[in-house]
């Protein structure tokens, strides 16, 4: 069943869906909250709706469009034609809903206005990101640069976005830029927790007296696999066995029961981690 799920989430219907629904959102987010407040969503999105806001020609969607053209070019050269193929029906879904979206959000605040238009852009953008594609421009670079370096992608939204509105400082009005900043630092937030969710793991590690008895339960009970590493104690000097394994946030309360009744003065390390990839856990995205 696990693995028709894996197989099922790299599959053309699914990536489609994922980058229908974020595009949705970042539309959302520019036609609906944004523009009617002139504020800028950063990234390459940030930089047409300076150019909309200033030349008063074309549209937002129109902007965008013509901005991703190039940018995605260097996606089909760095990243695969695959990821291009779906990016580009990102782009263009995005520019296309920005274009049929007829409604504004009846938000009058410019606090509540960058909060809301973040949080919709960031979960757009995530959700379009754990599809094979994205929904091109900055997104992207931070592919690239996540690829190449494990750059998390949302922060180099935001340190891209220092160059946007440095600019943005020049040519607006500087309290609609600080209200642009919170829009942008919500909406980098939402965009790694989106991507981190349902991927967040428990990393443990587990020394006792008992290591391999704990390391055989945790086998049979949680059916999870586990690796003995050889340690010293460092005040003994005496050597001791380390069990390190992985498990789901459900299985955390579970494994410490199954921990402290077989060995009370067990010294247990939980540490979160973004993702898992291997047997068991999440399969290794190929864009």
């Amino acid at each position: 069943m696990k693995t028709t799920l894996r197989s099922y989430s790299f599959s053309i219907p699914w990536n489609l869906f994922l980058l229908t629904i974020g595009s949705i959102l970042i539309a959302v987010s520019i036609k609906s909250v944004a523009v009617p407040h002139g504020l800028v969503t950063g990234g390459v999105s940030g930089i047409s709706l300076l150019i909309y806001y200033f030349t008063q020609t074309l549209t937002p969607g129109l902007w965008l469009l013509i901005l991703n053209i190039p940018i995605a070019f260097i996606g089909w050269l760095m990243v695969s034609r695959r990821f291009l193929l779906y990016t580009a029906y990102g782009m263009l879904a995005i520019s296309l809903f920005i274009e049929l979206i007829p409604f504004t959000f009846p938000v009058q605040d410019n606090l509540l206005a960058a909060i809301a238009a973040g949080a919709l852009l960031g979960a757009g953008t995530g959700t379009t990101l754990r599809s094979l594609g994205s929904s091109g421009g900055l997104d992207i670079l931070g592919v690239i640069l996540h690829q190449k370096f494990g750059f998390r992608i949302g922060q180099v939204s935001f340190l891209f976005n220092v160059g946007v509105f440095t600019l943005s400082f020049a040519l607006m009005n500087t309290d609609l830029v600080l209200y642009s900043l919170i829009l942008v630092f919500v909406s980098a937030q939402i965009t790694d927790y989106v991507l981190s969710m349902f991927n967040q793991r428990k990393l443990v590690f587990i020394i006792s007296n008992h290591a391999p008895t704990i390391a055989r339960a945790i086998m049979d009970e949680t059916h999870r696999g586990v690796t003995l590493l050889e340690g010293r104690g460092g005040y003994t000097d005496l050597p001791k066995q380390v069990v390190m394994t992985v498990v789901n946030n459900v299985q955390q309360k579970k494994l410490e029961e199954l921990i402290f009744t077989r060995d009370p003065e067990a010294f247990v390390i939980l540490e979160n981690t973004f993702n898992v990839i291997g047997k068991g856990f999440s399969k290794r995205k190929i864009y």
